[in-house]
C-alpha cells in the first residue's frame, strides 16, 4: 500500500484538518484514477504557497493547492495546500473546511496521476467526474453542485 504522509507547518497546525481525513481523500483519488503511489501532503501558510506558486508557476499569489508530480512509478509526488487560503475559500463558498480540503487533496492527487483540467474542457469534465466519484466514496457530496 502506498505511503501517504501529511505534514502541517507549525503556523497552520492548530487549524489543520485531521490527517486521517486527507489520507482517506488521497486513497479515494488513487482508486478512481487507477494510479497508486506515495504522496506527501503539506499544509503550509499562504506566504509559503505564494512563493512556491511564483517560483514554479509564475503566479505571484497564494492558491489552494499545488501539485508536484514525480517521475517514479511508485511515487506520485507532493501536494502543498495553503491552509489559510483553503479555510477562507471554504467559508466564502459555504463549505465545510475539512470536506473542502479533502476535495482539494483529491483534485491534487488526480493532477499527480496525470489528469489536467487545463488541457481542455473534455479532460476538465472527466476530471470533475472523477472528483465527484472520489468524494462520494468518502460519503461527501458533489463539490461542484450549485457552482
Amino acid at each position: 500500500m502506498p505511503a501517504i504522509d501529511v505534514l502541517a507547518d507549525d503556523e497552520v497546525a492548530q487549524e489543520a484538518p485531521p490527517a486521517h481525513a486527507l489520507v482517506a481523500a488521497a486513497r479515494a483519488a488513487m482508486r478512481v484514477a487507477g494510479r497508486f503511489g506515495d504522496v506527501r501532503v503539506r499544509l503550509a501558510p499562504d506566504a509559503v504557497v505564494q512563493r512556491l506558486n511564483r517560483d514554479f508557476r509564475g503566479k505571484d499569489q497564494p492558491t489552494d493547492v499545488l501539485s508536484f508530480p514525480m517521475e517514479e512509478a511508485d511515487d506520485l509526488g507532493d501536494l502543498v495546500l495553503g491552509y489559510p487560503f483553503v479555510r477562507h475559500e471554504a467559508a466564502r463558498l459555504g463549505r465545510n473546511p475539512i470536506a473542502h480540503a479533502q476535495h482539494l487533496v483529491i483534485h491534487g492527487v488526480l493532477h499527480l496521476a496525470g489528469w489536467d483540467h487545463e488541457r481542455g474542457e473534455d479532460e476538465a469534465e472527466a476530471m470533475r467526474r472523477l472528483e465527484v466519484r472520489a468524494m462520494a466514496m468518502l460519503g461527501l457530496g458533489d463539490p461542484y453542485a450549485g457552482a
